[in-house]
């Protein structure tokens, strides 16, 4: 069974910093590349960051220079490091793993980010 449990959200004022974690079990980590996408209320769901297996990354341009995505491969963690936060920066985060050669995807269940004074 496979899952992905995503953990450090909360409310944060704006300027601050947060660090989302995704714990993955079930699948062969280190094959898959790992993604943190956030959707906001009334918005699509939107790739922040994400890094492949072998440790390229890519970021939204939104967030360029203020998140940084990294992956532990020993532990199954991936995690998103957010500073110099904005109100429009709040979102639910989610979590994605997919190894493309296979058509695997999965999703974690989300985790709340507020921005607000």
């Amino acid at each position: 069974q496979v899952q992905l449990v995503e953990s450090g959200g909360g409310l944060v004022q704006p300027g601050g910093s947060l660090r989302l974690s995704c714990a993955a079990s079930g699948i062969t980590f280190s094959v898959y590349a790992m993604g943190w996408y956030r959707q906001a209320p009334g918005k699509q769901r939107e790739l922040v960051a994400r890094i492949s297996s072998g440790g390229t990354v890519e970021y939204a341009d939104s967030v360029k220079g203020r998140f940084s995505i990294s992956r532990d491969d020993a532990k199954n963690t991936v995690h998103l490091q957010m500073n110099s936060l904005k109100p429009e920066d709040t979102a639910v985060y989610y979590c994605n793993a997919e190894w493309t050669r296979r058509g695997n995807n999965y999703w974690g269940q989300g985790t709340q980010v507020t921005v607000s004074s």
